[in-house]
């Protein structure tokens, strides 16, 4: 729903409430889109770099691709 920043004002809760359900609306002034109102949503818990320090292992040979399956994505 596009809608213009006096009609956003006046009807703002309105709005606000569309939005909480869901419904993507754009705000508009005059005829361009400015803004998006969308629903409000909880982060997760904050991720913890380094978690899986000293718990895994990456092999030494991890980033090297084999020349067949290069060949396979570029069409060769």
């Amino acid at each position: 729903m596009v809608v213009n920043i006096h009609q956003a004002k006046t009807h703002f809760s309105r709005y606000v409430d569309a939005a909480a359900a869901g419904e993507d609306i754009v705000i508009a002034k005059a005829g361009r889109p400015v803004a998006r109102l969308v629903p409000y949503v909880e982060r997760g818990p904050a991720r913890h770099p380094g978690r899986w320090a000293g718990r895994m292992t990456i092999a030494d040979d991890f980033d090297s691709t084999p020349a067949w399956l290069v060949d396979a994505f570029e069409g060769a």
